[in-house]
């Protein structure tokens, strides 16, 4: 299926579960792909590939290496695998999004497909695949990017474009609060993101920056930052709508809809008495003041995490929070615990307190 023309009369196809872009003429590239990747001057096509073969059923390599079983890929897709680059990911190619930035002779264009709802982390946290050990395998989830620029660049400037398209990653996944499944953190990608960055090797226009000082960074910001958000919101569902949820917000501090159910003490449920509880906190957490509030705590506890305010005056200002949110002063155990902790306990307190109240009120 034909999705779109770059100006450079490179043609977007959807084939066989993978988006493929010929090249029309000689193109230079940088890449993190396992298939030719680094930086490349003599490729013909590059191609983004959803390796899954069924929902909630692993991935399976056909070959001994990533790189072979990439090279297989290609050559379905009727490739030359010695001068093709590829990506892949769980997400469906149905869900990519294209967007496109331009400024007077400058086009760019990203080509993204994305999820981060089990594979988001924030850069440094505890890593689960240890590749010297061969221990333990990621879980799928991926942001791959493929953006092309129809100017010609210097090899720094290539670089350099594959910087800021990272950070308009990053910056994407901020914008949408999107949580670490590996810390408290907000994730700043997941841990299999790949990008393809292709630059127009025939363009008379040669640039020797990319970054967020000129106009060529500004439109990579831009249409990747698009992208990636309009892909995300397709493939999972992820989107400021669906974030306007107080529970969304605090999840990645341990506070969810089960630790809520648990500390509320209720006995092995019936499917209709669980069903009327996940009613009540879609309704309740939905609130404005809930959202805005636990949003507020949550940003609180990441300036302390930070360093940016102490732990004491966040604990101080949290307590304010949970008052606003119509919750009297609340027990904590106090002892060896942090402050941070402490915040943590307090806040799903409060949140039990609130769906205690929301539950007697309604019959169940």
């Amino acid at each position: 299926m034909h999705l779109s023309t770059l100006i450079t009369g490179d043609e977007i196809h959807r084939y066989q579960k993978s988006i493929v872009i010929n090249f029309t003429g000689k193109r230079k590239t940088l890449s993190t792909a396992p298939l030719n990747g680094g930086m490349q001057h003599g490729l013909a096509a590059v191609f983004n590939h959803d390796i899954s073969v069924g929902a909630g059923m692993p991935a399976m390599l056909r070959a001994a290496t990533y790189e072979e079983h990439m090279a297989l890929v290609a050559s379905e897709l009727g490739l030359d695998a010695a001068k093709a680059a590829g990506i892949s990911t769980a997400a469906q190619m149905e869900n990519v999004s294209i967007k496109a930035q331009s400024y007077k002779s400058i086009t760019v264009t990203a080509v993204v497909t994305g999820g981060v709802e089990t594979n988001g982390g924030r850069v440094g946290d505890p890593a689960p695949w240890d590749e010297l050990e061969q221990k333990s395998i990621p879980e799928p989830g991926t942001i791959n990017i493929m953006l092309f620029i129809n100017t010609n660049l210097t090899d720094g400037a290539l670089a350099r474009s594959l910087v800021t398209c990272t950070e308009a990653k990053t910056a994407a996944l901020q914008e949408l609060a999107a949580p670490s499944r590996y810390s408290m953190g907000l994730a700043t990608g997941s841990g299999t993101d790949g990008t393809i960055i292709v630059c127009n090797s025939e363009s008379e226009i040669l640039l020797d920056d990319a970054g967020k000082h000129c106009k060529l960074g500004e439109c990579i910001g831009r249409s990747v930052k698009a992208a990636v958000t309009e892909a995300l919101a397709l493939q999972t569902g992820l989107s400021a709508a669906s974030q306007h949820d107080a529970l969304k917000r605090v999840s990645r501090f341990g506070i969810t809809a089960e630790s809520i159910w648990q500390e509320l003490g209720f006995s092995e449920p019936s499917g209709i008495y669980k069903a009327k509880y996940s009613q009540v906190l879609e309704r309740l957490f939905a609130k404005p003041i809930l959202v805005t509030s636990c949003s507020l705590y949550a940003h609180l506890l990441d300036e302390a995490v930070w360093g940016l305010i102490s732990e004491e005056d966040a604990h101080i200002s949290g307590k304010c929070l949970i008052g606003h949110m119509g919750v009297d002063e609340v027990s904590s155990s106090g002892g060896k615990h942090s402050s941070i902790a402490l915040m943590t306990s307090e806040l799903q307190k409060a949140l039990c307190e609130l769906v205690r109240r929301e539950l007697d009120s309604i019959p169940l």
